[in-house]
């Protein structure tokens, strides 16, 4: 149904995170528009202390915005990271532990070849509270190589989409090889990002006037390969080549926000930047910021990223969060109170409304403790290694709990427990569960029943 307001809100989620509760009057819901960076490390960022490139757009942002320092995934690695992100739910719950490859390779991860379309959708809630809503970018939730019976978009509840090779529909002009990306495609691999921000800023032109909108601009950069331009070929892994790509994205990070302000919606657009997962290679750790960990990691540098808030007027400008630990399974039903969309029935979230803190108050602690999974047998799962561009330290134990400052990591059975103080040691580069007994043995016991709690 079209709403009568001429003049609807933008939430633009330039990755992915949690937009909260703010008002959601009828007449001031806002548009949604979710850009999710693929394996961005704080370190890529100049706001972040980042060398590797320069980022001028995404770092004003950060002046225009907030940034907040303690925002995790879903997961170390691409497909349940943005499962969670959909769901607002833990991945494993939806039996995804990995990367969503072959029929073969799936069964070796113990996973589903495709997102389950009856698992909960933030597309769906909100298409049902009278959104219009649209997928631009990679899915990796479903499609591509052997697997040909992935849902449609539809059955997540998009009304347009344009999908990666990795899709049950992938787009023409993306996909004209049987794999990522080819030389013969017609939009080439370094304007893909600049593509996407086209088809979004369309789909909002076309629907801004007459219903709210949600958006999802998900990019394949900076991903490796890393194919700046022609001459790179196949791709290159230099720190020169990513340099490019990060540029790249950041004009078109930009470029979004020109358009936004052209279309007359700026001064009522949340922008939320963030990444799915770690970075890696790490170019010698520079990417990850100083944590310890990468991509396939549940240290902090594989679940720890990105996150930058802007909403002139409602998000305070020029602040830095470095309290409220925001989740990626936090962005579904903190859209349902940023929206006023309605919870579907009966779905308990793990994520949490965490709208006080876009507002400029710092929560002090969550209902929950944050838990994570990744890794389940030495066969069908990828981990850091040196050869790989991480470091010999960046493998983590396959279980982890984050509650307040306290992280413990550990194996399924709860032995081999790692005890981090975070705000203390946010390198993670002390074990002290031999010094605090009580805290290790009260998580280790909370994340074995977490484990077990999962579907095998």
């Amino acid at each position: 149904m079209p709403f009568p307001c001429p003049t609807w809100r933008t939430v633009v989620a330039v990755f992915a995170v949690c937009l909260a509760p703010i008002s959601a009057a009828a007449g001031d819901r806002p548009h949604v528009v979710v850009v999710l960076a693929d394996d961005l490390g704080p370190g890529d960022l100049g706001c972040w202390g980042g060398t590797v490139a320069e980022t001028p757009n995404i770092d004003r942002l950060a002046k225009e915005g907030t940034r907040f320092t303690r925002y995790y995934a879903a997961s170390p690695i691409c497909s349940p990271s943005r499962c969670g992100l959909i769901t607002g739910q833990y991945p494993a719950r939806w039996k995804l532990t990995s990367y969503l490859q072959t029929k073969a390779g799936n069964r070796g991860c113990g996973q589903a070849d495709h997102l389950d379309p009856e698992a909960p959708s933030v597309a769906r809630a909100l298409r049902a509270a009278g959104y219009k809503t649209a997928h631009f970018g990679k899915w990796h939730l479903g499609g591509g190589r052997d697997v040909a019976d992935a849902p449609k978009f539809a059955a997540y509840g998009f009304d347009e989409h344009v999908g990666t090779w990795e899709s049950p529909e992938p787009h023409p002009d993306i996909t004209a090889g049987d794999w990522i990306w080819s030389p013969k495609d017609k939009v080439k691999r370094w304007e893909r990002t600049g593509f996407y921000v086209d088809k979004a800023l369309d789909f909002l032109a076309r629907h801004k006037d007459d219903a709210p909108c949600f958006v999802n601009v998900w990019l394949d950069d900076p991903h490796t390969p890393w194919v700046p331009n022609a001459r790179a070929g196949k791709g290159q892994e230099t720190a020169a080549a990513l340099a490019e790509v990060l540029a790249e994205n950041d004009r078109q990070v930009g470029r979004l926000l020109a358009g936004l302000k052209k279309l007359g919606v700026d001064r009522d657009t949340l922008v939320v930047f963030a990444s799915d997962n770690g970075p890696l290679p790490t170019l010698g750790g520079k990417r990850s910021g100083g944590l310890r960990g990468c991509k396939l990691s549940l240290y902090e540098g594989g679940v720890r990223v990105p996150l930058i808030v802007r909403w002139p007027g409602t998000v305070p400008a020029g602040a830095v969060d470095t309290s409220t630990v925001v989740a990626a399974v936090d962005l579904f039903p903190t859209l349902c109170a940023v929206t006023g969309a309605t919870r579907p029935k009966g779905v308990v979230f793990d994520g949490e409304d965490r709208s006080a803190a876009l507002r400029g108050k710092p929560a002090a602690g969550r209902a929950k403790p944050v838990f994570w999974e990744y890794g389940r047998n030495e066969a069908f799962f990828k981990y850091p290694t040196p050869g790989a561009g991480a470091k010999t330290t960046d493998r983590s134990p396959p279980v982890a709990v984050l509650d307040g400052d306290w992280k413990l990591l550990m194996n399924a059975d709860g032995s081999g427990a790692e005890l981090y103080d975070l705000r203390a040691d946010a390198g993670e580069s002390k074990n002290v569960a031999a010094d605090h007994t009580a805290e290790a043995a009260r998580l280790t016991k909370l994340a074995v029943a977490w484990r077990k709690s999962l579907p095998d």
